[in-house]
C-alpha cells in the first residue's frame, strides 16, 4: 500500500468517529433518562475504559502520570461533562455545530501560519456551521451554548497536548487509561450534582451501552489512532462531520425537515472538510 493510500485509509477510519459522535445528541434526547448529564458521561466512558485496561494490562511509567491525568481531564472528564450538558440543553445538532471552531483553535495552539487553502477551508467550514445553525430556527440556550463552546476548547487543547507529548503506552492502553481516569473524575459530579438514577428501561440500557461500546471504546480508539498518524488540523477538521451526522439523523429518525439553507450548510461543511484533508495530505504526517 502506498503512503497516499495509507493516509486516506487512516483519514476515513478517523472520519468514522465524528459520525458516531453526531449520534450522541439523538441517543441522549431519545433513549436516556432526562437530567443526568454527569451520570451519562460516567456510564459512557468508565465501563469502556475498564474493559480496555483489562484487555491491555499496561501501566504508565511513573513520569507519565501528570501528563496522563491532564489529558484525561481535558479529553474525557471535562469534555464529556460539557458535551452532555450541551446535549441535554440544545436541540439536535446545535451543540455539535459549535465544534466548528476546533480547526481554528488548533492552528492557534500550533502557532503556525496555515496554508491559505487550509485557513480558507476552516473559515468556510465555520460559515457553513453558522448557516446550518440558523437554518432550522434553532432555540438558543445560554448555558448550553457555553458548554458546547467550552467542550470544543478543551477538546482542541487535549488534542494538541496529546499530539505534542506522545506516550510510551500502546494505543489501546492509552485510550483505556484516559477513559478510566476521566470517568473517575466525573464520578463525584454525578454523585453530588445529578438526581438519583431512576429505574432504567430497556431503551435506557441500550442507549448507555451504545454510547459506551461504540461512542467511547470504538470511537476514542480510532480518534487517538488518528491523532498519532494524521496532521492535527486535519483531525480537528473531521470533527465538522459531527453536526452533519446529527442533522441527518434528526431528519431520518425524528422526521425533522431539511430546508434549502440546511442543505447548503451541509454541502459547505463537507467541501471544507475535503479541502482541509487534501491540503494537509501534502505535508507528511508525523508517525
Amino acid at each position: 500500500m502506498t503512503t497516499a493510500s495509507r493516509l486516506w485509509r487512516d483519514t476515513l477510519l478517523t472520519a468514522v468517529v465524528p459520525l458516531i459522535w453526531g449520534s450522541t445528541y439523538l441517543v441522549t434526547t431519545q433513549w436516556l433518562p432526562p437530567g443526568l448529564p454527569f451520570s451519562a458521561g460516567v456510564l459512557r466512558v468508565l465501563p469502556a475504559g475498564l474493559l480496555l485496561l483489562l484487555w491491555t494490562r499496561h501501566l504508565p511509567q511513573r513520569q507519565e502520570w501528570p501528563r496522563l491525568l491532564l489529558l484525561s481531564l481535558l479529553n474525557i472528564g471535562a469534555f464529556q461533562a460539557l458535551l452532555f450538558m450541551a446535549a441535554y440543553r440544545l436541540p439536535g445538532g446545535i451543540a455539535a455545530v459549535l465544534g466548528a471552531i476546533q480547526p481554528l483553535l488548533m492552528m492557534s495552539l500550533l502557532w503556525q501560519t496555515p496554508r491559505p487553502l487550509v485557513l480558507l477551508a476552516a473559515c468556510t467550514g465555520l460559515a457553513g456551521m453558522a448557516v446550518l445553525l440558523n437554518a432550522g430556527n434553532a432555540q438558543w440556550d445560554t448555558l448550553g451554548v457555553l458548554a458546547a463552546a467550552g467542550g470544543a476548547i478543551v477538546m482542541a487543547l487535549g488534542m494538541y497536548l496529546a499530539r505534542r507529548w506522545g506516550s510510551s503506552l500502546p494505543l489501546l492502553a492509552l485510550t483505556g487509561w484516559q477513559l478510566t481516569l476521566g470517568g473517575l473524575m466525573l464520578l463525584p459530579a454525578a454523585l453530588w450534582l445529578d438526581p438519583p438514577m431512576p429505574a432504567l428501561s430497556a431503551a435506557n440500557v441500550a442507549g448507555y451501552a451504545y454510547l459506551s461500546l461504540v461512542g467511547a471504546l470504538l470511537a476514542y480508539g480510532l480518534w487517538f489512532r488518528g491523532l498519532r498518524l494524521l496532521p492535527p488540523v486535519a483531525v480537528s477538521a473531521l470533527g465538522l462531520l459531527s453536526p452533519v451526522a446529527a442533522v441527518i439523523l434528526g431528519w431520518v429518525a425524528l422526521g425533522q425537515s431539511l430546508h434549502g439553507w440546511t442543505l447548503a450548510g451541509m454541502v459547505t461543511v463537507l467541501a471544507s472538510v475535503l479541502c482541509v484533508q487534501l491540503a494537509s495530505s501534502r505535508r507528511p504526517a508525523r508517525a
